[in-house]
């Protein structure tokens, strides 16, 4: 398999208009502009997007012309061609802070020597709405009304904003002024990816291409995604990044191999082979997640993540140094206000939910009962999950000193 049948085909759920089309244009020897587009609708990029991100990075090294676009002005709107809600309306200060790292997190994967990085506000926020009116002409809303998960909101009764509608005409936008030939994205972007096509045809008479990935499951088995808590993120250490590959179920171990690493597909056939004749999937997935945390951290972090693993969750012994935290007070405190309190876990939802499941520890003593009162004390150890340590430092809080005269 050369270079370019694998970039056509390793991870590939559709090219449009044809595979056959488009490869014979990229052994023509034309230079092509090619794009991926990610808003920044959250502060990190997580391993799904690096599925697309690795697409791009071979295109560079093909030595095509590529750009890394930034959607700083669509993520006012927000994509919702895979949500089953409005997306909630960020500022243009919250934009700005997440796209900020962006370019840290993706040089993880692209070589910005070879890979431009453009924001799409430097031509969408310039528009006039004469423009604007214009290139809607080139869509009919009813394509938008016909989208599976825009229809059911409607059928549902919930509300779709008008706003929405101009998302996937944005995104044309940006595959028109950019002379796209080829657009790189998951399949959920495929009819905004449709929109670039459709203008590069009405307005320039030319042909361009959707390369549409496959989806990357999260930890949960859903599509890895942002706004589900099932995400592995680029900028994870590398003992949580390790863990929580360790965690997705056996079934898309392959398709991890296959999305999410370099290794030759000769071998990932092979260990698919093992696999089906009744091999211990857990020295395979720890291969996968060693490989994963190596290309993101690096071999040592990858070294050192798997034998913490392997202490604290297989062996179950605690980690050599946990992190302190200092604790102000002695009261009694909820413990789905301890873990958040302490930072364990972001969110009381996810704390209680985990505490339900058994998942929480305190001093080695399970906590299932999430209205449970625990009285902080020094060097108490709290376990949250598998891999999630921490340990108390408590003192009591300073009285106010009296005043003088008093």
């Amino acid at each position: 398999m050369d270079k370019i049948d694998e970039l056509l085909t390793r991870g590939v759920a559709n090219i449009i208009p044809s595979k056959n089309e488009l490869v014979s244009l990229l052994k023509s020897g034309k230079k092509l502009n090619v794009y991926l587009g990610i808003d920044p609708t959250a502060t990190q990029i997580h391993l799904g997007h690096a599925v697309s991100l690795r697409k791009l990075q071979i295109f560079a090294e093909l030595g095509h012309n590529v750009t890394f676009l930034i959607g700083d002005f669509t993520a006012l709107i927000g994509d919702t061609s895979d949500k089953d809600s409005e997306r909630p309306v960020l500022s243009k200060e919250q934009i700005e802070q997440n796209f900020q790292t962006y370019k840290k997190q993706a040089e993880k994967l692209l070589d910005f020597s070879k890979v431009k990085i453009q924001h799409n506000s430097e031509w969408l926020s310039k528009l006039s709405f004469e423009e604007i009116v214009k290139i809607c002409q080139h869509f009919s809303f009813g394509d938008l009304a016909s989208r599976e998960l825009i229809k059911k909101r409607l059928n549902d009764g919930k509300h779709v904003g008008l706003h929405e509608a101009l998302y996937p005409v944005m995104q044309g936008y940006d595959s028109y002024f950019m002379d796209t030939d080829i657009q790189v994205g998951g399949t959920d972007q495929t009819f905004n990816m449709q929109a670039g096509r459709s203008l590069q045809k009405d307005l320039r008479h030319k042909e361009s291409f959707v390369l549409a990935t496959e989806f990357l499951m999260g930890t949960d088995g859903r599509k890895m995604s942002k706004t589900w808590n099932n995400a592995i993120w680029l900028t994870d250490d590398p003992n949580n990044m390790y863990g929580k590959v360790m965690s997705i179920a056996d079934n898309v171990m392959i398709q991890y191999f296959t999305l999410a690493t370099n290794l030759p597909q000769d071998d990932i056939k092979t260990i698919e082979s093992q696999l089906k004749s009744g091999e211990n999937p857990i020295n395979y997935k720890k291969r996968l997640a060693f490989d994963i945390v190596k290309q993101l951290h690096n071999e040592g972090a990858a070294k050192e993540a798997q034998d913490y693993f392997e202490k604290t969750v297989q062996k179950k012994e605690l980690p050599e140094v946990l992190p302190i935290y200092q604790y102000i007070g002695h009261d009694a405190i909820n413990i789905v206000d301890l873990l958040t309190k302490t930072e364990l876990l972001t969110s009381k939802s996810q704390a209680r939910r985990l505490v339900e499941q058994g998942g929480v520890e305190v001093d080695n003593n399970p906590i299932t009962n999430y209205q449970l009162p625990i009285t902080p004390k020094d060097g108490m150890i709290i376990q949250a999950g598998k891999r999630k340590f921490l340990k108390l430092s408590v003192s009591r809080q300073r009285r106010a000193s009296p005043k003088a005269g008093s």
